[in-house]
């Protein structure tokens, strides 16, 4: 029995990846910095301050506090400019919303979060929303999602996430959350994040009730997707 579901925000509610690639890549390469083939990939589910600190070893000058407001305020920009939601994500979100309590962790500062889930219309069809800036360690590391589950008061291997990148999947599997992976044409899973979902579903519009795998709890230990 699934007690929660468990969102992403970039990549599964809003297709912000590429924005974020191409703001953050613009400040590296603005900055004097140097932009590597890897770079955007290591970002992905990075929290605020990691992706700062990271920013400034590609040589980006400046504390990791003003780099990660000049992305942010960046990025609002283009938010407001036009907010790249997903086609079809707010409607699974509200359908969803009728059968379980949601979350969301999400490796977006909470500003962002905010302005986006507003947008959208959704700020009130999830009970807990989270952002890693909020706990320890980013994704993947399972820092949000436990944070999460028991902010829903729910434990963890009775909620199922939902992720489109390998550093979200590997986050909620390693806090015992079954995950629905979603991943983004451009961004395709690694090997091992694939392994680790128990169900990957080509547009967030597959994801419905029925396509929501049963937990850990349900499935025991040693069955596999």
């Amino acid at each position: 029995m699934v007690d929660a579901v468990v969102f992403d925000l970039d990549g599964v509610l809003v297709d912000s990846e590429p924005v974020w690639e191409r703001v953050r890549r613009r400040y590296v390469d603005t900055s004097g910095g140097r932009w590597q083939p890897d770079t955007q990939r290591r970002l992905m589910g990075m929290s605020t301050g990691e992706w700062a600190r990271y920013l400034g070893e590609l040589g980006v000058p400046g504390s990791p506090e003003q780099i990660a407001t000049d992305v942010i305020d960046a990025m609002a920009r283009e938010y407001r400019s036009r907010l790249p939601v997903i086609d079809g994500a707010p409607e699974v979100v509200r359908r969803l919303a009728r059968h379980w309590p949601l979350g969301l962790a999400s490796s977006s500062p909470r500003r962002l979060i905010d302005v986006a889930l507003t947008a959208m219309g959704l700020a009130e069809q999830f009970r807990v929303t989270l952002s890693t800036e909020e706990v320890a360690r980013g994704k993947p590391a399972p820092d949000a999602y436990l944070a999460v589950a028991q902010r829903l008061g729910m434990p963890a291997d009775r909620c199922v996430a939902v992720e489109d990148s390998s550093n979200g999947v590997r986050s909620a599997a390693a806090a015992g959350m079954r995950v629905v992976a979603i991943p983004h044409g451009s961004y395709p899973l690694d090997p091992d994040a694939e392994q680790l979902a128990a169900v990957v579903l080509p547009h967030v519009t597959d994801l419905t009730e029925d396509t929501v795998p049963p937990t850990l709890s349900d499935t025991g230990p040693d069955r596999t997707a």
